[in-house]
């Protein structure tokens, strides 16, 4: 069945795809933009979903590549479109960065361009923002980008910092289009340098580990919901979950087509899964 005449009961399911039987109970991983909200609208149907996963204590964590919000006002934005979701359950890139160098040097030292959701994650695991002779220069998402941060963190480049960002994100949404993020001004740094970035979020499928370890859950019986081949839908695969591609961000069914690779199941909206989050493959 080609994708492009998905409906909710008549989904792309590939012949590897788990069945009913003998399936250990899921674990849910999902993107948050495009999946649970629009900006600050939801979904139709996602606080349903998501209470049906909490009614049943299926394991689950919403996931995102911004690096702006810390956890809890993350909580507090889905909140508001009146999605209740625990601090725990939120992972962002910000954290996944920081895991990631708490595991590569220990109490190490930063220089951050980037807000307190990644200065929070990083001050978490013990490290040291500073500009004096840093071990990493970390690029995260911000609105107010300014010259001399980026200025500071390319000669900290040069003289021999390490170089990590979030996220390879070009560009961010706004109410009036477009806006640049980490991996346009993480180019700036590259062209001045040399050095490319170490990407640590989506489409890396660290992201996507570092997310299961978080929770204690395990590949083999968790799946992965987002709205976008090129980062959820990749990143998901090469973690070795099972994938579930939504039509309510930016896919759509001719986009499919055009990527070597396919989810397990694309289906309109996690509404579709209202029900079914047991077996969301039968």
């Amino acid at each position: 069945m080609s994708p492009d005449r998905v409906s909710p009961d008549d989904a792309v399911r590939p012949a590897d795809a788990p069945s009913a039987t003998g399936t250990p109970p899921w674990t849910y991983l999902m993107d948050m933009d495009g999946v649970l909200v629009h900006e600050e609208h939801l979904v139709p149907g996602a606080d349903r979903f998501l209470k049906e996963l909490q009614d049943t204590n299926t394991p689950f964590i919403v996931l995102t590549n911004n690096s702006i919000r810390t956890r809890r006002d993350l909580q507090a934005r889905l909140r508001r479109t009146g999605l209740e979701i625990p601090e725990e359950s939120i992972w962002t890139s910000a954290l996944a960065t920081a895991t990631f160098l708490g595991n590569q040097r220990p109490n190490g030292t930063a220089y951050v361009v980037g807000e307190s959701g990644l200065t929070t994650a990083l001050h978490d695991i013990g490290y040291i923002i500073t500009d004096i002779d840093p071990d990493y220069v970390v690029l995260g998402e911000t609105r107010t980008y300014s010259f001399e941060a980026i200025t500071t963190a390319i000669r900290l480049v040069e003289r021999g910092a390490r170089f990590i960002a979030t996220n390879p994100d070009a560009t961010g949404p706004s109410r009036d289009g477009s806006l640049p993020a980490t991996g346009s001004v993480a180019a700036l740094i590259t062209r001045a340098t040399g050095r490319e970035p170490y990407y640590v979020g989506k489409p890396n499928a660290l992201m996507m580990r570092s997310a299961l370890r978080a929770i204690g859950a395990h590949s083999e019986n968790t799946l992965m919901i987002g709205d976008r081949m090129d980062t959820d839908i990749v990143s998901g695969l090469e973690a070795g979950l099972q994938t579930i591609l939504v039509l309510t961000g930016i896919s759509t069914p001719a986009s499919v087509e055009m990527y070597p690779f396919r989810p397990t199941r694309v289906i309109e909206s996690v509404a579709d899964l209202i029900g079914h989050t047991a077996n969301p493959f039968g």
